[in-house]
This record gives structure tokens, C-alpha cells and sequence, in this order.
């Protein structure tokens, strides 16, 4: 009952993060109640000092001393609770029982390069949430899994999860850590029939990481030696000793700037795929340097992995074909791999259960619900590394229209988090088994020194209602709040995609949020724009999500760096 009045509801969203452990920002809860004042506003973020943070954890030799910032990284994201952790994904999915050598890796891309269909056929269908903007490998940040079914790096998973050459036939490493030399293998192509190199990847690296090519994960390359910066500090780009591919493009080096223990993952993450250099330049125009190869299928879109783009009909489907050219084409079956593009639950789900798709990983609530609970063996959960949030925009006017200054907006977002039932979100609308976040990252993380991450809960979630108590007494401390109802209007809206967990989890938190008076507006957008509007800014509070990318904290922690292309929380910007 408490949940269902909460359709009824035209209010706004806000979250509040719970207290905890060591609940941070607690000591605004024993001040008397001031009256709100505008108060200083975007002067005095030093977000430099996080910045510095994590430039230290990137260069750092100390192992121990790594793991040590690490964790003062998240204490630090933790502080501006601008990010509202609500669970932990897993990764549930269909797939018709004469479907076998499907398998997903722990940071949920699905890979069909080994898909036999006991059914006879060797053309498979599949769906894909919603159409991708472009399928440019350097700027791709969430349609991952389509783009490594047709381009391949230098290391891939393998069904068991482990990390095997893949263009390159091996590798290795020196005694400091320092210095990778891949070794290719002989005779690969791109999807035209032309040589591909070790100069192919020197070219492509290099393009990912250059400023001014909009690549939200250029930041990633900042773990090379002779990486270089601006007068300000700016990551820019590679410099010229920190990859080379050898003269005849059969080795390729890689020069570290310290011990990197997941540099291997970032050799099997699309950032670090290669592209055709021939292609990319030819399409490129002056307003868009980058090249418009990767917008459309057909022959303009040169690959190396194991499917090619043969026919995309944008915002319907997409036909991949079998790539001849990969080098690895005998051990792929599947002659054709046929997306539908929809995200739209229920017209999927039709579409598995009629037939016409022999795999889905976008389910509704209620379907999953009954699946679980009738152990449907067509149902799979792969374990994930990731976690599903809430995100405010740092700089929102809404703070200063309510008269708080920096440190008060952060107890207002500290009260909001505090105020999310995240047990009822997991049992009533995940229903697939996701375990109540308590951090930003993920538990199951490894530390990069042999240890598990996760050593703290930022705050409790076994007792809903003291949380909501906690979160009065943060809003009676910055004048938000008289011990019976709030002082004055509070309105948001909260941006969330056209998905229908998603639009369920934001009228769950209207509802959270809406107990205390706090109108929340639930505004659906598609996914791209709502991408878009979180990178530019132009948001109060959205949904996000964070699934791993490699198996290291550093992951979810430098994507908040003040230039980073993720940094969708705008820390370290100047206030709007």
C-alpha cells in the first residue's frame, strides 16, 4: 500500500543518503536550526585535492599505499553525497534452451562469437535496449557489448572469465611493471581485406586519448609514461614514448608511468580497440573530426572482430554478419546476428515467448518476478561488477533557490539518501536478487592486492525508519525542517530513461521522498538525451548506473576526476 500511492503521485524525486558507519556530514545534525542563507557557491569546491587523489593512486608503487587512497577516494565521493548508491547489479537474461556457448563477463557484455544453435539455424536474434548513437569504439560509453562482437583488442575474456591474447598471440611484461610488448599475430585483416598492425593500435590509442576527440574515457590512458598535460593540468594526449609499434608492425610497447595491475583488462576494453585509420579520416568532416564511419552500416564500417555491420535501420534493428576476415572466423558458427532494437520491455518479452527473439537481457519486473519464482531454466543471473545510483547535479540551481550553500546542499542530499527504502526497491522491483548498496563501490571489486575492497557501509539500510528519523534531524539542521513539516517548498525533477523498472524506481523514490513533503516530477527521456543532458549538466537528479568496466576500484573512482568525460555529477566545475 505504501508503494502503489505513490503512482498517484505528479510530484519531483530527490535522494537521500542513509547514515551510516561513518556517516559523513553527521556533525551538521547537532547544530540548532539556522535559517537558510545563499551562502558562498561554487568558490570553495577544491575539488583539485580529488584530482590529486587520483593522479597519486595512477602513480603510486606502493601497493598497500594504493589501496589505502583508494579508500580515501570514495570517503571523499562519499562526502558530497551526490551520488546515491541504491543496489548492486547482477545481470539477469533469457535465452531459448537450444542456444549454447553464450556466456557474459563480469562487466555484463554479452559475447556470441561462440553461439552454436542446436536448432539447426545459424542466424541468431537478439535485442538491444535502444538505438546507439554511433558505434565508434574511441567513443562508445554504453553500447559496449555490440561493439565487442565486432572489433577485438589485443586481450579478450574467455568463457571462464580469464583474460587470453587475442590479437595479439602474447605478451611481456618487465620486472618493474613498466613496460608491456604485445606481440600480434601474423596475418590479420580488417573486415575490408586490409593488413592490420601493431601501427593500427599505436594510431587508435593515440586517437582515443588526444583532447579535442570527445572520448569520455580518455582518461583512461593517463596511466602511460610521457603522458601529456596543459599549463592547468589538462590530460591531452599520449606522448611520443608512451606507445610505439615496432617498424615492420609486428610488436607494439607500452610504457606505464607506474605498475598498473589492470592494464591487461584495458586491453580487452573497447577504449582500446583498434580502428582503420584509412576509414576513419576519409569520413571526417570540420565539424566532425572524428569521422561519421561508425553511424551507419555497410562497407564504410571497417572492423576486426568477429561479426561486421552489414544493415542498420535506425531506432528498428541492426544485421551483423559473419566477418571472414577475423582471425579467428573458423571457430565462429553463427553466420548471422540479427538486433532489435527496442526498450520496450513487454514488446520483447512478446517477441521471445513468440519466437522471433532467442535472447533477451532486458525483462520486465513482473515477468522476472514469476520467472524466479517458477525456476524457469530459460532464465539466467550472471554475476556482475557494478551498482545502480542516483545522481545529483552538483551545481544545481535548486540549491541556491532553497538558500543553501555548498556545505548545507551536501546535508540536504545527505537527508534525501537517507530516505530511500532500498530493501523495498530490491524485493519489489529488481526482484532479481540485488543486494541494497551501502557504497559506490561494489563488494565483490577486487583491491588490485589480492584482497577484497570493500571494508565500510557509509550508512545502515536494516532500519528504514531510524534512517527517516536521521534524515528530519539533517534537514532541521540547515532550516529545511520544523520537527513536523518542511519550512518551504522543495521541488525537483528527477530524469530517468524509458525503461520500466527504472520509471518504477523513480516513483519509489517520489514516494521516499514525498513522505517528508518533497515534491518530486519524474521526467522520461530517451536514452541518449537523457546521456547528453547528465554529461552537459542539464539535470537536478538522474538515474545512472556504473557497470564495471575492469576489476579495479580505480574504475569507479577516476571517472570523477574534474575533466573526466563521466564526471556527470559536475564536480570540480563551476556552478551554472
Amino acid at each position: 500500500m505504501k508503494k502503489k500511492t505513490a503512482l498517484l503521485l505528479a510530484l519531483v524525486m530527490v535522494f537521500s543518503l542513509a547514515s551510516c558507519g561513518i556517516s559523513m556530514g553527521s556533525e551538521h545534525a547537532k547544530s540548532d536550526s539556522p535559517a537558510p542563507s545563499a551562502g558562498s557557491w561554487g568558490s570553495e569546491l577544491h575539488w583539485e585535492e580529488y584530482d590529486a587523489l587520483i593522479q597519486e593512486i595512477r602513480t603510486t608503487t606502493d601497493p598497500v599505499k594504493r589501496v589505502e587512497l583508494m579508500h580515501q577516494a570514495e570517503d571523499r565521493l562519499m562526502d558530497t553525497w551526490a551520488i546515491v548508491p541504491i543496489y548492486y547489479y547482477n545481470d539477469p537474461y533469457l535465452e531459448k534452451d537450444y542456444v549454447a556457448g553464450l556466456y557474459a563477463d563480469a562487466f555484463s557484455t554479452k559475447y556470441f562469437s561462440r553461439v552454436e544453435l542446436a536448432n539447426g539455424k545459424d542466424t541468431m536474434n537478439v535485442n538491444l535496449a535502444g538505438e546507439p548513437g554511433h558505434l565508434d569504439p574511441a567513443l562508445v560509453s554504453s553500447t559496449g557489448e555490440q561493439v565487442a562482437n565486432s572489433f577485438e583488442g589485443l586481450m579478450r575474456y574467455n568463457e571462464k572469465g580469464e583474460l587470453i591474447p587475442a590479437q595479439a598471440e602474447g605478451y611481456e611484461c618487465s620486472e618493474d611493471g613498466l613496460t608491456y610488448t604485445f606481440t600480434m599475430r601474423e596475418g590479420l585483416k580488417w573486415s575490408n581485406g586490409d593488413a592490420l598492425t601493431a601501427k593500427d593500435f599505436e594510431y587508435s590509442w593515440r586517437r582515443a586519448a588526444e583532447a579535442g576527440n570527445g572520448a569520455d574515457y580518455a582518461y583512461l590512458f593517463e596511466v602511460f609514461a610521457d603522458s601529456q598535460y596543459d599549463s592547468k593540468g589538462n590530460f591531452t594526449g599520449l606522448g611520443k614514448s608512451s606507445v610505439e609499434a615496432s617498424a615492420d608492425g609486428r610488436t607494439l610497447t607500452a610504457h606505464l608511468n607506474a605498475p598498473c595491475p589492470y592494464f591487461l583488462n584495458l586491453c580487452s576494453f573497447y577504449t582500446f580497440f583498434p580502428v582503420h585509420q584509412g576509414t576513419v579520416e576519409a569520413s571526417a568532416t570540420k565539424a566532425l573530426p572524428t569521422g561519421t564511419w561508425a553511424n551507419d552500416a555497410g562497407d564504410a564500417y571497417v572492423c576486426n572482430g568477429p561479426f561486421k555491420l552489414k544493415k542498420w535501420n535506425h531506432d528498428s534493428d541492426m544485421t551483423y554478419v559473419k566477418n571472414e576476415n577475423y582471425w579467428d572466423a573458423d571457430s565462429v558458427k553463427l553466420k548471422t546476428l540479427n538486433y532489435m532494437l527496442s526498450a520496450d520491455d513487454s514488446v520483447t518479452y512478446a517477441a521471445y515467448t513468440d519466437g522471433s527473439l532467442d535472447f533477451i537481457d532486458s525483462i520486465s519486473n513482473d515477468e522476472l518476478g514469476r520467472l524466479f519464482a517458477a525456476g524457469d531454466p530459460e532464465l539466467h543471473v550472471a554475476d556482475v561488477l557494478g551498482t545502480f545510483y542516483v545522481l545529483f547535479n552538483y551545481n544545481a540551481p535548486l540549491y541556491r533557490e532553497l538558500g543553501l550553500d555548498e556545505e548545507q546542499a551536501k546535508v540536504f542530499r545527505h537527508a534525501l539518501c537517507l530516505l530511500v527504502d532500498r530493501q523495498y526497491i530490491v524485493d519489489n522491483i529488481g526482484k532479481a536478487g540485488q543486494q541494497s548498496a551501502t557504497t559506490v563501490v561494489c563488494p565483490s571489486c577486487a583491491d588490485g592486492n589480492g584482497g577484497v575492497f570493500k571494508d565500510r557501509d557509509y550508512y545502515r539500510v536494516d532500519d528504514y525508519q531510524a534512517n527517516v528519523e536521521e534524515a528530519k534531524r539533517l534537514l532541521e539542521s540547515i532550516g529545511l525542517w520544523d520537527g513536523s513539516a518542511l519550512t518551504r517548498t522543495v521541488a525537483l525533477t528527477y530524469k530517468v530513461n524509458e525503461s520500466e523498472s527504472f520509471v518504477q524506481i523513480a516513483q519509489a523514490l517520489q514516494q521516499d521522498w514525498g513522505q517528508l513533503g518533497i515534491e518530486v516530477t519524474i521526467q522520461t527521456e530517451d536514452w541518449n538525451v537523457l546521456l547528453d543532458e547528465r554529461e552537459s549538466g542539464q539535470y537536478e537528479v538522474a538515474r545512472a548506473g556504473w557497470w564495471m568496466d575492469y576489476n579495479d576500484p580505480i574504475n569507479m573512482l577516476e571517472m570523477w576526476t574534474t575533466n573526466s568525460g563521466n564526471n556527470d555529477c559536475q564536480f570540480g566545475r563551476a556552478a551554472g
